[in-house]
């Protein structure tokens, strides 16, 4: 758990760091690093959802496909 926490204050820092490197503005860094893992866990959510149905029919590795 703690290189998991660790790795998420990374993250934060990384995306701050970016963000104010790119804009030179602490708001814009501070929006951006709140609001970047919001939309992608959204994002995530119907990427999940879309991979399952695409894949919900798949033959699994070794299995024949179903004859029709």
């Amino acid at each position: 758990m703690a290189k998991t926490a660790a790795f998420g204050v990374m993250h934060v820092c990384t995306a701050f760091g970016v963000s104010y490197a790119l804009s030179g503005s602490v708001t814009v860094a501070g929006a951006v690093t709140l609001v970047e893992p919001l939309v992608n866990m959204v994002a995530h959510y119907f990427f999940d959802r879309a991979w399952e149905r695409h894949f919900a029919h798949a033959p699994a590795p070794g299995e024949a496909a179903p004859q029709p």
